[in-house]
């Protein structure tokens, strides 16, 4: 898992009333919005191919592909090959569930807030 809340982010966080899974999954993970929006879809879609997904985002291939790409190495997704009947295979990318997620952001914010408190430590060192 590769993730570093940035600062501006987190504070714009702290000033939204209520702010969504997308607003905080955005936030935590460093992530853009369209790669939540396709982590929101293959929660929607289970076992999707990037064809698949791209129809239903109707964004480009390569697009949602560098978006799977970022969420498999946030570990907001997983990819299972799939062999064709006529030879071949296929990718299908599923999301991690909701409340694995919600673990990850939690884990995440645990290791960021404890760096933050190592360099306040360091002040005046």
């Amino acid at each position: 898992m590769d993730a570093d809340p940035s600062p501006e982010r987190f504070r714009e966080l702290m000033l939204d009333d209520e702010p969504g899974l997308d607003e905080v999954m955005a936030c935590v993970f460093g992530i853009q919005a369209h790669e939540v929006r396709t982590y929101e879809a293959l929660l929607d879609y289970p076992e999707s191919t990037v064809e698949e997904l791209a129809s239903e985002l109707d964004r480009d291939r390569s697009n949602v592909n560098r978006s799977l790409t970022t969420l498999r190495d946030k570990g907001l997704a997983s990819r299972r090959r799939r062999l064709l009947d006529g030879g071949g295979h296929v990718y299908q990318y599923s999301a991690t569930p909701v409340e694995e997620a919600k673990d990850l952001m939690h884990e995440t914010l645990d290791e960021w807030a404890a760096y933050v408190h190592e360099r306040v430590d360091e002040f005046g060192e």
